[in-house]
């Protein structure tokens, strides 16, 4: 796996071991090209994995950079790739939900990309929503099995987007006013 963009575009990224859904090449390209210039905007990383998400934000001007990830052989991982760049990415070893409620900070952008077999999406999305790191302006992505089809609208979250790769689809998110 490579970055695709970026200051960092074609460096290989370490994948961790084991059952690993490295989220595609062509589905990174596309998503960061539709979030366009990322050049001070926050990133939040959940269930960071090998941290290729994290890296691609990083490599395309987002600062800061957080992972997260709860897996200790993931973790190792993520810190090797991270450590392969010169960009300055903090790594949170979480379950994304003890994250998002233990926010302090709000973040641009945030990139959920739990394991396709995670049955709680739609519970994180609502922590999402309640959660300090989602601001006004914030765009929450989750990606996910193409099957699964997300409500239009959870908690506070309003859905803008639906992109499918494959077998997966990453669906956007905005806040939205309250019901």
């Amino acid at each position: 796996m490579r970055v695709t963009g970026g200051k960092y575009r074609g460096r290989i990224i370490e994948c961790p071991p084991g059952i690993i859904r490295p989220a595609m090449d062509k589905m990174r390209e596309s998503v960061f090209g539709s979030l366009g210039d990322l050049h001070g905007r926050s990133f939040l990383d959940l269930f960071a994995g090998s941290g290729a998400i994290g890296i691609e934000a990083a490599s395309r001007g987002a600062d800061p950079v957080v992972l997260v990830e709860r897996d200790r052989a993931k973790l190792a991982v993520t810190r090797r790739n991270t450590a392969l760049v010169e960009s300055d990415i903090s790594i949170s070893a979480m379950p994304a939900e003890s994250y998002l409620q233990r926010a302090t900070r709000q973040f641009d952008v945030i990139f959920l990309d739990p394991p396709f077999n995670y049955r709680h999406k739609l519970d994180l999305l609502r922590k999402a929503a309640r959660s300090a790191a989602i601001g006004p302006h914030s765009v929450v992505l989750i990606h996910h099995r193409s099957h699964e089809t997300l409500p239009e609208r959870i908690d506070l979250l309003q859905c803008s987007d639906r992109r499918v790769y494959g077998g997966s689809t990453v669906t956007w998110f905005l806040p939205a006013a309250p019901a």
